[in-house]
């Protein structure tokens, strides 16, 4: 795979401009980190060279200035809303971020609770996070927020939050998803540090949009494609360019809130230190893009799979019809097609030819590899094994996992966990290739290409169950699907 993005020298300016804003606070900063911050696989897939862990690496190198509030809507625990990548609730998140952060030795954890009112899911999360000894603390909702600066910055505004005390130079505050209210958290902190006599400074972590890249370059169109159900859109900021005559690219979110969030900070502070959204921010990918034709590519290709994303969430109820207009419009910004993405036409074909689900995948070396469903093995199945074979370079014809070892799977689906479909999913056929690689040279070949097929391009003819799905997840490819069922049922499974 071809690399455009440079992560050691992103590591090394990220984390001294972090420094430098900092000390220009005077020794104490919070710093709003929007995105993911594990598992940025978004940033992966569209900077090649950028890592999931990419955001994680630099912190660590502030590791002994840092500590941690995980923030996380009150309402999203109500709705047990899900992280789409991870397929795992908000609240399970904000756990294993906790995890996540001790282990790498970012053992100072706390976690806001905001919007609270008392709703029955966050209260028993909030006496879960007590009885695991994490200091948790909540915000209340503010009415008229944040037109009304007078009610906010008042003791019957933010000062009614719970506080959370802290004692590094650098509180990084993140949330397990967007909505979670991280800006309200680190100005409520600011307020009343402030109260304390405490001097304390606010920046702003934000991947994308890159602000220093062109309105329209694809890498900040993918941005746009993956926030469609935010209505976020990309703008080049006024503030930015009256003051200092410089083109930057913001979003409609930060330029609308920026006024208000001005005269907070004034209010706060006596001044702002900022003229533009964009000297909030801390941001500096932009700088070490070193292939730009490559990250194009890369951002091209994730718009189309975000669309065919959104269309799938449409098929089951997820999104809506103005979401999946939103992304036509940004493929006509770009002029691309699905003629851009050859493993949808492939796997279109092979579903044409044999009247049933298809896949296809992209492998390194650009060539195309097909599967199909057949009595033993599901579409996504077969095309893991075919695959394998060709990465291994091992006959098709061959048969790499023996039938009597898929009959008594078969058997045990079958008779004793009640299914009615006979076929291997991939996850099944992957434990038997795994205990067929113990006496079988060709089968470990086989089983030990699977690291190749991450960053590999994957389209079906139909939405996965959600086994394949995962499967495909955790193997790191890149899937999109057609947005239909295999049947005409109601209910999937």
């Amino acid at each position: 795979m071809k690399i455009g993005f440079d992560h050691d020298q992103y590591t090394r300016m990220q984390s001294q401009h972090i420094r430098e804003r900092i000390r220009g606070f005077g020794g104490k900063l919070y710093l709003e980190f929007g995105g993911k911050l594990f598992d940025d696989f978004h940033a992966a897939r569209v900077l090649p060279g950028f890592r999931p862990d990419s955001k994680v690496s630099m912190l660590l190198t502030l590791k002994e200035q840092a500590e941690m509030i995980i923030v996380i809507n009150a309402d999203d625990i109500e709705k047990n809303k899900v992280r789409g990548d991870l397929g795992i609730t908000y609240d399970a998140d904000v756990l294993r971020l906790i995890d996540a952060f001790r282990e790498i030795g970012l053992d100072r954890c706390s976690v806001v609770i905001t919007q609270f009112r008392q709703q029955a899911h966050a209260a028993k999360f909030r006496r879960r996070l007590r009885s695991l000894g994490v200091k948790v603390a909540v915000h209340y909702p503010i009415a008229n927020y944040p037109s009304d600066v007078n009610l906010i910055v008042s003791d019957k505004g933010y000062g009614k939050n719970e506080f959370v005390q802290t004692e590094r130079p650098l509180v990084v505050v993140t949330a397990p998803g967007p909505g979670s209210g991280k800006m309200a958290v680190c100005l409520s902190q600011l307020y009343q540090e402030h109260q304390r006599g405490i001097k304390a400074g606010y920046a702003k972590f934000e991947t994308f949009p890159i602000w220093n890249l062109p309105l329209n370059h694809p890498v900040n169109i993918a941005y746009e494609a993956a926030t469609v159900d935010l209505s976020d859109v990309n703008m080049l900021d006024p503030f930015h360019l009256e003051k200092y005559g410089v083109s930057a690219v913001s979003y409609n979110r930060d330029i609308e809130v920026f006024p208000v969030l001005n005269a907070i900070f004034e209010r706060i502070w006596g001044e702002s230190p900022y003229c533009s959204p964009t000297d909030m921010g801390v941001n500096m990918v932009g700088q070490c893009i070193i292939d730009d034709e490559v990250v194009e590519q890369a951002a091209r290709q994730e718009v189309i799979r975000r669309y065919y994303g959104t269309l799938c969430e449409l098929r089951k109820g997820g999104s809506s019809e103005e979401e999946v207009d939103k992304q036509r419009l940004l493929l006509q910004k770009l002029g691309i097609t699905d003629e851009d993405r050859p493993v949808i036409g492939a796997a279109r074909k092979r579903a044409d030819q044999t009247g049933a689900p298809a896949a296809a995948i992209q492998l390194p070396s650009g060539e195309i590899v097909t599967g199909k469903t057949s009595p033993l093995l599901g579409a996504s199945a077969a095309l893991i094994l075919n695959a394998l074979k060709k990465l291994a370079d091992i006959p098709k014809p061959a048969k790499l996992i023996p039938p009597e070892v898929i009959g008594p799977v078969q058997e045990l689906k079958l008779q004793f966990l009640g299914n009615h479909n006979p076929r291997l999913h991939s996850d099944e056929v992957l434990v038997a290739l795994s205990i067929t690689a113990a006496e079988s040279p060709a089968a470990a070949l086989a089983l030990g290409q699977l690291p190749l097929l991450k960053g590999c391009e994957v389209h079906t003819s139909v939405i996965l169950s959600p086994v394949d799905e995962n499967i495909f997840r955790r193997l790191g490819v890149n899937l999109t699907s057609e947005p239909k069922y295999q049947t005409h049922r109601l209910y999937h499974k």
